[in-house]
């Protein structure tokens, strides 16, 4: 698996095939949660969620580049913002992730049938 460049209409595409459909999700951010280690001036902030089975009515990415993706469940949202990158996943897996200009991972942000 390697990582492109989103191609937002095959990722919307992608939101638009599974929606309705129960899928496990995983969702992380970083950042810098130990890079204050290094330096403390960095604020650290992350979060997880892996294998949380959701469904949703709509799904859409929008932006420019970084992009972002947002999932209307029954009773609320998921959103994920600052996405580059996708991978081509044979499996049918939706993977998006965030990386930033030294080449680390921010965010991810990945839907599948099967958990994680």
């Amino acid at each position: 698996m390697s990582l492109i460049p989103i191609d937002k209409s095959v990722v919307q595409e992608q939101l638009h095939a599974h929606c309705h459909t129960p899928l496990y999700i995983h969702l992380e951010l970083t950042m810098g949660a130990y890079a204050s280690h290094f330096d403390s001036s960095k604020h650290p902030a992350a979060n997880f969620i892996r294998n949380a089975v959701i469904q949703y009515s709509h799904g859409s990415i929008e932006g420019q580049g970084p992009y972002r993706v947002g999932l209307k469940l029954e009773h609320g949202w998921v959103y994920a913002e600052g996405l580059t990158h996708m991978v081509e996943d044979e499996a049918g897996r939706i993977i998006l992730s965030g990386i930033n200009s030294e080449g680390k991972l921010v965010v991810a942000f990945q839907l599948s049938k099967q958990p994680f």
